[in-house]
């Protein structure tokens, strides 16, 4: 059976997945993980929770670490600067 959803999943290129869905699924899988005394069990669930949350939330999560790493990076640089400005 799983074959044929990934068969499904490689014949369409692109399905749109709405946010609420997966606010849903994570949601309720969270619930389950609370729940299980595996850690092997444990694991599993939480892999496909954050599979499932990125299939969404992806971008705005690189985005977000980017927009922080970069403004980290400029505020290294302007430090820098300040210093080099107060030896000379």
């Amino acid at each position: 059976m799983s074959e044929e959803i990934v068969d499904q999943a490689e014949e369409n290129d692109f399905e749109e997945i709405c946010s609420d869905e997966v606010d849903r699924v994570v949601e309720v899988l969270d619930g389950l993980i609370e729940n299980i005394q595996s850690e092997n069990v444990k694991h599993f669930l939480e892999e496909a929770s954050s599979s499932i949350y990125y299939l969404v939330y992806e971008d705005d999560a690189y985005s977000d670490e980017g927009a922080v790493a970069d403004s980290e990076d400029d505020d290294a640089v302007a430090e820098d600067d300040e210093e080099l400005e107060q030896a000379a």
